[in-house]
């Protein structure tokens, strides 16, 4: 049986090792670092005590254990996930034996009837603009936001996904044409926190599962690129930011017609559809870190 560096077959004292026995690469405790501090932000900002968090890391550490153990009987696997882990047997047993319900990832209707109305030219206007629509139609075959609703699903009245829609600030109903408009570009609710903490954990959790994969596996199987630049003023982030969004757009409104036509190619051809796919861009900028003083005995010199 072997063991991770400075690892025991069975902690005692404790449910992990001290921090200094354990033999750590300098460049993965900086890596790890920082993907932490903006964990610990959140957490912070959240109330999220250290303890809660401690508890859903050591549920990550075992979930991810058992995922990369063999099949083994109850006794036997909690004694190797206690040696992977350096979490005590009693406490991997307690782990194992909860039942923790998995996070959907499928988006919601409002976020599919938005994503829908951006990037289908039905919806559209020439110019690739999502068209403003008669909430319900007029005469028959006429677009309108019932229809779109009605596109996207059937399990929710049309005017429900309007409400919700408009209760997160993304579409506004213009009472006296009756009309529904857009009036976001990206699906970022303004009034909604749970949406965006899913949107966190789906959208970074997917990126930084991708980073991973690449780092560990012999040859990078996900596409995971940047790009970094420093000295730049304010507004050159203002022109930056203007620069995304546009190419944004116009991967959005390539990607989701691609995607749609292959999702009906794999039906019609009765291949398995077991695979899911997200395909993000992002962009971040703060201030520059300062740059060190100077030795004071160097200059001195």
């Amino acid at each position: 049986m072997s063991t991770h560096p400075g690892s025991q077959a069975e902690p005692v004292g404790g449910d992990s090792l001290p921090a200094d026995r354990v033999l750590v690469d300098p460049a993965l405790a900086d890596a790890m670092r920082a993907l932490l501090g903006p964990i610990a932000r959140l957490a912070l900002a959240q109330g999220v005590p250290c303890g809660a968090l401690e508890e859903m890391l050591k549920e990550a550490f075992v979930d991810e254990a058992l995922k990369a153990q063999p099949v083994q009987t109850h006794s036997r696997m909690v004694s190797r996930l206690s040696v992977a882990t350096g979490i005590n047997r009693r406490e991997v047993t307690r782990l194992t034996r909860q039942q923790r319900a998995v996070r959907p990832v499928r988006p919601s209707p409002a976020s599919e009837l938005f994503t829908r109305w951006m990037t289908d030219p039905a919806w559209c206007e020439g110019a690739g603009d999502p068209k403003p629509l008669r909430r319900v139609p007029r005469v028959a075959g006429e677009a309108s936001f019932e229809a779109l609703a009605q596109s996207v699903t059937r399990d929710v009245h049309p005017r429900s996904l309007l409400d919700e829609m408009c209760r997160l600030g993304i579409a506004r109903l213009d009472e006296a044409t009756d009309t529904v408009r857009l009036v976001r570009n990206a699906f970022v609710p303004s009034d909604a926190q749970a949406p965006m903490l899913g949107f966190l954990g789906d959208n970074v959790g997917d990126h930084l599962a991708a980073a991973v994969s690449n780092v560990l596996a012999p040859e990078p199987p996900h596409f995971e690129q940047a790009v970094f630049a420093d000295e730049l003023s304010g507004q050159s982030v203002t022109a930056v930011r203007q620069f995304v969004l546009a190419r944004w757009k116009s991967l959005m409104h390539a990607a989701v017609p691609l995607l749609e036509g292959l999702i009906e190619a794999d039906r019609n051809a009765g291949r398995p559809q077991d695979q899911r796919l997200r395909i993000g861009l992002y962009s971040y900028a703060t201030d520059m870190a300062p740059s060190p003083a100077p030795d004071q005995t160097e200059s001195k010199k």
